[in-house]
């Protein structure tokens, strides 16, 4: 790993490092498309007798149970071609996951990621729980995403000091996500358990969880509008968090998305959605400006819409800057 001499520090990855995360994101892209395959044949398919006939019937992994009718020979061929591919897509996603074990091990030993472990385990959370749509990861912690497309570390701490991730939520998708949950059966504080089992919602700030260890999330919204509802809860359970407005969230939501394979020291890894390098920048010099700003935050404010500008130019040149008028509001 070298420095490169710019504006700010940057840290290079070393060649073999680069080489791996372009293989290690080869095998986990293959990985999500084969879980998305996996999905689709959840369940199963099996024949049940009524009245001296058999008949179909295709059943979700939640037990409820579709009849596709009648024995026949489309049947017995819609039977023959589930089975099938179930068992090649289970062996695809059960054959990449190890192969994904072997490259967390490869990106530790080369050290292709620096971002925290906690993290990558959130959004890996979002993710399998089929929630990652409805969450856009905003403030410091998406400048993990734009180095690691980059091929470069951020060597300046002070941009990336900060023990809370930031989760905009869609509310736009609203009733799409209570479903989700209903299915799920549990509030989201409840999902955070799962990742951590010490996280508790901050009783002076609910929209806020912390762990034992002082890491938080916060989940943010667009200011209300039209027919936003307000106050709200994340879900229907009265214990789960509150969702905070943050002032400019709607442009944030209507910014270019941007999506990246993240690494953690230890090398697992998670994809990260969040906004666009311009769009990210052109937010933080917002924020700078704002008079009720902490004189310590603008200035963070300041160095990290710097340096993803210098990112834009030097190593995301396709990265093309955004219509959004950030000034104006």
């Amino acid at each position: 790993m070298k420095n490169i001499v710019e504006k700010h520090l940057w840290l290079e990855l070393s060649e073999d490092a680069q080489r791996q995360y372009v293989d290690a994101r080869a095998v986990f892209t293959a990985w999500e498309s084969a879980k998305k395959s996996a999905a689709e044949v959840r369940g199963g398919m099996h024949w049940q007798s009524k009245s001296g006939h058999d008949y179909l019937f295709r059943t979700s992994a939640a037990g409820a149970q579709k009849s596709l009718g009648p024995r026949s020979a489309e049947t017995e061929q819609i039977y023959q071609s589930f089975v099938e591919r179930k068992k090649q897509v289970e062996k695809r996603v059960a054959d990449l996951s190890t192969e994904l074990i072997r490259h967390q091990k490869m990106n530790r030993a080369l050290g292709v990621g620096h971002a925290p472990r906690i993290l990558i385990d959130i959004l890996q959370k979002l993710s399998s729980s089929g929630l990652a749509e409805f969450f856009t990861v905003v403030g410091t912690h998406a400048l993990y995403a734009f180095e690691s497309s980059s091929g470069v570390f951020i060597g300046e701490q002070e941009a990336l000091a900060t023990r809370d991730i930031d989760l905009l939520w869609d509310i736009r998708k609203r009733l799409s996500f209570l479903t989700k949950m209903e299915i799920l059966d549990t509030s989201f504080i409840g999902l955070l358990k799962k990742v951590d089992s010490t996280f508790e919602l901050r009783q002076d700030q609910r929209h806020t969880a912390v762990n034992s260890k002082g890491f938080e999330v916060d989940i943010i919204r667009r200011e209300a509008k039209d027919v936003d509802p307000h106050p709200l809860t994340l879900t229907d359970d009265d214990g789960d968090f509150f969702v905070v407005q943050a002032r400019k969230a709607g442009l944030l939501l209507d910014s270019a998305r941007f999506s990246s394979m993240v690494v953690s020291t230890s090398g697992h890894m998670a994809r990260m959605n969040t906004i666009s390098p311009a769009a990210f920048a052109k937010f933080k010099r917002w924020l700078a400006v704002q008079p009720d700003r902490d004189a310590q935050k603008r200035r963070r404010d300041i160095l990290q819409a710097e340096l993803v500008e210098e990112l834009i130019r030097e190593y995301l040149p396709t990265e093309v800057s955004e219509p959004v008028p950030w000034t104006q509001v």
